[in-house]
């Protein structure tokens, strides 16, 4: 039986908005900002039609200067792309500003999806080294320690954005979200605010299956999207023996076997990539079978282990430490 490639595999979100499963992310290294206009051609002539970014990455001019090529050249037309940015915390309360600013560096008019990135509040400081905006995208005092901001609420971002969602004036967003919530910040947004969430962006493999989390944004009709599907820099989740294993049993690469665990669990995936050759061969999805995903469910139930380990993350439950982490 033939199978569609990843890239032709949708899913419906709760507004139901269509959602490419297999998006392209865009958090790439400083020095190689520039090579993420090349890696978007590549990823849309490849078939991708989902790019994830954010404020935070610094790379939104470098998609817009290759979105703007790609619809001169005739590729695509903007309908064509599903586009999804953020709000960092250091933006908690301008929301508006920071999609206005977004969507400017991107060259559109809308994003169809637009996400809480952490439910943070950063204090406002001036960013003096990194160039990629007059504020500090990660503040911190003299000891190193995150400055946050001593009047900030994270759930304030997020009902800003609904309000946006809500104005049937404003044509900015298509779809709201949120990013790197646990389970009990998404049930206080599902108790106090009126949109519900389409997408819980967070971590997620076979070393971090996030399988308390998979249950209940499913059973309450969010989709969870995954963030360093091959495990980070240096894609150290190639190289697990089962996913080798299970990569010689259908003849497909290792790559092919970490994206379709998550499309086959009804999951969104954005492994990032700036290698256009690979890029063009990460689309073969593989039916893998329920014993094959509870397979790779117990390589992180047996021996769990979370790559993003960012300091500020700690005051936010559920981010304690790779040596706690919880499948």
């Amino acid at each position: 039986m033939l199978h569609p490639e990843s890239t032709e595999i949708s899913f419906k979100l709760n507004n139901g908005v269509s959602v490419p499963a297999l998006g392209l992310g865009t958090a790439s290294p400083a020095d190689r900002f520039v090579d993420t206009k090349e890696a978007v051609k590549a990823a849309i002539k490849a078939g991708y039609r989902h790019i994830d970014t954010a404020w935070c990455y610094g790379t939104e001019p470098y998609i817009g200067e290759a979105l703007r090529e790609l619809f001169q050249e005739g590729e695509i037309k903007r309908s064509d792309v599903f586009i999804t940015t953020k709000v960092w915390p250091v933006y908690w309360d301008k929301v508006s500003q920071s999609l206005d600013e977004s969507l400017e560096r991107l060259g559109i008019d809308y994003v169809d999806m637009f996400l809480h990135h952490w439910p943070l509040c950063y204090a406002k400081v001036e960013d003096l080294v990194s160039g990629i905006s007059d504020l500090s995208r990660n503040p911190v005092d003299a000891l190193g320690k995150p400055i946050y901001d001593p009047k900030g609420d994270w759930l304030q971002t997020y009902k800003d954005m609904e309000k946006i969602y809500l104005d049937p004036s404003d044509h900015r967003v298509r779809s709201i979200g949120v990013s790197n919530y646990p389970i009990e910040y998404l049930q206080i947004v599902l108790d106090q605010c009126t949109v519900k969430p389409v997408v819980n962006q967070v971590e997620m493999h076979p070393r971090l299956p996030q399988l308390e989390m998979n249950k209940f944004c499913h059973d309450n009709d969010i989709l969870l999207t995954a963030y360093s599907p091959l495990g980070s820099n240096g894609a150290p989740n190639l190289k697990i023996p089962l996913v080798q294993e299970l990569s010689k049993k259908y003849n497909v690469s290792a790559n092919d076997i970490l994206i379709s665990y998550h499309i086959r669990k009804g999951n969104i995936v954005i492994p990032r990539s700036l290698n256009p050759q690979r890029l063009a061969n990460n689309v073969g999805f593989v039916c893998l079978n329920e014993g094959d995903l509870q397979a790779l469910d117990n390589v992180g139930k047996i021996n769990p282990y979370r790559y993003i380990d960012e300091d500020f993350a700690a005051i936010v439950p559920g981010f304690t430490g790779r040596d706690k982490v919880v499948g």
